[in-house]
């Protein structure tokens, strides 16, 4: 039986979650470099509908991890965190800080998505352990019973597909029970593929294609992170029902760039 948000008021629902059951595209963001305290606040009034705070690529620890959830539970943004690498302490210990979400990088086969699943899930569908009254259910008291029930429905996994090896296992890693998103991690699977950065590569593309028809076929989503409209626009006609639109610091160099550059040029005018 479904257990209805407002039955455990302690846990925020998961607005990435219900975007999707409503049809809907996700549209989301990557924090790797603005750990900042106004964030939340910042990306909340964008209308994003989840975020991914980076830990792979950057130098946040899992203190900063827990000082942004705070923040992110008073937002209706759903955070999702990528940790650097499948260990149980880095899955269960995030989302005990407060994150609805993990995404966990280069997933190469079913055996990989299992272990991420167990160490994400309370008993029966996982082997997590057990802390209430923590950060996690904001330092209240709450029934174990439905708490836990309504974590493992409200907690999102994703796993990403960057290597051929993830390729190669599309299947067994979507027929994990509890998977819930398949990330393309463009990069890393075009380098893997021995074609970096080439994502007009017609070989790039049947890839992208597999993992879509892979989601599709068992109701899983698919994400992917471009940096342009254009390229979103391209990505989702493949398939892709999943956007998270750039990351931080990228969006900040391009819009920044552009503005220099327009200064510049507006300087060059009024002093000639």
């Amino acid at each position: 039986m479904r257990i209805k948000p407002e039955r455990c008021k302690i846990m925020k629902p998961n607005r990435f979650k219900q975007v999707l059951a409503e049809g809907k595209v996700p549209v989301g963001h990557m924090v790797l470099e603005f750990g900042t305290r106004g964030m939340p606040q910042i990306l909340e009034a964008t209308e994003l509908d989840f975020v991914v705070i980076d830990m792979e690529h950057s130098g946040f620890t899992m203190a900063d991890i827990a000082d942004m959830m705070t923040g992110f539970k008073a937002t209706s943004v759903a955070p999702f965190v990528r940790i650097p690498q499948i260990e149980y302490h880095f899955i269960a210990r995030t989302l005990d800080t407060g994150a609805l979400g993990i995404m966990v990088p280069d997933v190469k086969n079913g055996a990989e998505a299992k272990a991420i699943v167990e160490a994400a899930k309370y008993a029966p569908l996982g082997k997590r352990g057990v802390a209430i009254g923590t950060a996690n259910t904001d330092f209240k008291s709450v029934d174990p019973q439905e708490f836990m029930k309504f974590a493992n429905e409200n907690t999102t996994i994703i796993c990403q597909i960057e290597s051929l090896e993830g390729l190669d296992n599309l299947e067994a890693i979507a027929t994990t029970p509890g998977v819930d998103v398949l990330w393309v991690g463009h990069f890393d699977l075009s380098h893997s593929m021995g074609i970096a950065g080439q994502f007009g590569h017609p070989q790039f593309r049947d890839a992208l294609k597999l993992v879509v028809e892979a989601a599709k076929k068992h109701s899983l989503a698919t994400c992917i992170q471009p940096r342009s409209l254009a390229q979103a626009q391209e990505w989702m006609e493949i398939g892709f029902n999943v956007i998270s639109y750039s990351g931080d610091y990228l969006l900040y160099m391009d819009s920044l760039t552009q503005g220099v550059a327009d200064v510049r040029k507006l300087s060059l005018r009024e002093f000639k």
